[in-house]
């Protein structure tokens, strides 16, 4: 799906996203990434929901902004409360959904001048 925004005033904003992609400022990207609206890094995460491990969440913790999306890929799935206890420590709040649900989200609260952080999953498509 191809996402067109009235006006956002922010560096990284998503642009598009499909079942194994997310394209940022037009930039088609298939691995796992984090983003923020004046952060991109594309090295960030799992390749898929099974390899979530606390090596990924942990560092979360220590972004500063008002709200944390965890897009878990082509499905919600919740990660076990041991893997969020580093992020529920430190006051932090988390939304899970899938990715697709949280790039349209992470588009309205950079909308609305929210600092947003989105831990997106983007997982590989299955071998034939």
């Amino acid at each position: 799906m191809k996402l067109h925004a009235a006006s956002l005033s922010t560096a990284h904003a998503v642009t598009g996203y499909g079942d194994h992609h997310v394209s940022v400022n037009g930039r088609e990207l298939r691995r796992s990434l984090l983003l923020m609206p004046d952060h991109l890094d594309e090295a960030w995460g799992p390749d898929g929901f099974a390899a979530l491990a606390d090596l990924h969440l942990a560092p979360l913790a220590t972004l500063r902004c008002d709200v944390l999306l965890l897009g878990t890929g082509l499905r919600q799935r919740f990660p076990s409360p041991a893997l969020l206890r580093p992020l529920l420590e430190a006051g932090r709040g988390i939304e899970v959904m899938d990715t697709r649900a949280a790039c349209r989200t992470y588009n309205i609260l950079i909308a609305e001048g929210r600092v947003v952080a989105a831990a997106l999953i983007i997982e590989a498509p299955a071998a034939p």
